[in-house]
C-alpha cells in the first residue's frame, strides 16, 4: 500500500513539474490557436536528445478530432541519410487563449509547451519547455532576419536561457 501511494505522490509530482513554466517566463495570452496552425521551421532550438543530429526541422500543427492539437516534428537525420518523424498530441493547460499545453509523444506522459513570444503577424514564435532546458525559435519560413535572432537572443538570455548552448540547425 506504502509503495502504491508513494508512487502515485511522485507520478503527480512528476505531472505537475512536466506541467510548469520556467521562471521569468509567461505564455502569450490572447493566443488564437487558429492562426498558430500549419507549418513551423525550427530556425534555433537548445538541442536535446530527442532532435540530436537534426536538420530540415519542422513542425506542423493541425486540429485533432477530439478538440486537441496534432503535432508532426520532421527532421532529416543528417548520420542516418533519412527523414525522421514524431507525431504527438497536445492540450491547453488552461483557457485556449492561454500560449501553455501539454504535449506528449510518449502515451501518457506530457510535458510543457509555452509560447512566451509571438509575432504579431504569428510569424515567429519563441517557445520554451517546462524549464531553462527547452528552448525553441519556430518561424514561418526557414530562415529570419538578423533583428529577430537578435531579439530571440536578447529575451532568452534575459529569460535565464543558457544562449552560448543554442543551436542553429540547417534549413534547406
Amino acid at each position: 500500500m506504502m509503495t502504491r501511494t508513494l508512487f502515485a505522490v511522485l507520478s503527480l509530482l512528476l505531472l505537475t513539474a512536466c506541467q510548469s513554466v520556467p521562471d521569468g517566463v509567461t505564455p502569450v495570452m490572447g493566443f488564437d490557436e487558429q492562426r498558430y496552425l500549419g507549418k513551423w521551421y525550427e530556425v534555433a532550438r537548445l538541442d536535446h536528445s530527442f532532435e540530436r543530429g537534426l536538420s530540415n526541422v519542422t513542425a506542423e500543427y493541425s486540429v485533432r478530432e477530439d478538440g486537441g492539437i496534432r503535432v508532426l516534428n520532421r527532421g532529416f537525420n543528417t548520420e542516418d541519410q533519412e527523414w525522421s518523424d514524431a507525431e504527438g498530441r497536445a492540450y491547453f493547460v488552461d483557457e485556449r487563449d492561454t500560449a501553455h499545453l501539454e504535449v506528449s509523444f510518449f502515451g501518457p506522459f506530457f510535458s510543457s509547451y509555452v509560447v512566451f513570444e509571438l509575432g504579431e503577424d504569428y510569424d515567429y514564435a519563441f517557445v520554451s519547455g517546462y524549464n531553462t532546458n527547452y528552448l525553441w525559435l519556430l518561424a514561418r519560413t526557414p530562415t529570419v532576419s538578423d533583428a529577430l535572432l537578435a531579439e530571440f537572443l536578447t529575451i532568452a538570455e534575459e529569460k535565464g536561457f543558457n544562449i552560448n548552448e543554442i543551436i542553429f540547425p540547417v534549413q534547406e
